[in-house]
């Protein structure tokens, strides 16, 4: 088994940083529909600005709001305004191809991607 990237939302910008909230990340449910992420999913958020990575979980936002609220500790590290990366993962056996949405200013899908897994050819 092999852990490979499943759903990405590349360049969503933070809308909020909430130091004193229990913890997670909090995700507009239209773009968690979008890339099939799930609310309690464990993520890989990585700052575009400033290149801090951290795992968290997901909470279901109001669908529609823009929301990537990030929460508790997590707020130390990413602020409002910033460009992040959110990446989910799945435990396969085979490639698996992504789901990944660009994000523009307000957290609007702007395109879905293509992102094709790499075969055992591409890397010889």
């Amino acid at each position: 088994m092999r852990s490979l990237l499943r759903s990405k939302l590349h360049l969503a910008t933070i809308t909020e940083a909430n130091l004193d909230y229990v913890g997670s990340v909090t995700i507009d449910s239209t773009l968690l529909e979008a890339v099939d992420l799930w609310p309690g999913e464990k993520v890989l958020i990585v700052n575009q600005t400033t290149g801090v990575r951290l795992e968290t979980y997901v909470i279901k936002g109001a669908a529609g709001s823009g929301a990537i609220e990030i929460n508790g500790a997590a707020a130390h590290l990413v602020n409002p305004g910033e460009k992040v990366i959110i990446m989910g993962f799945e435990l396969a056996t085979k490639p698996i191809v992504p789901k990944v949405i660009l994000l523009d200013e307000q957290n609007r899908i702007e395109r879905f991607l293509t992102e094709q897994p790499a075969t055992t050819l591409d890397m010889v």
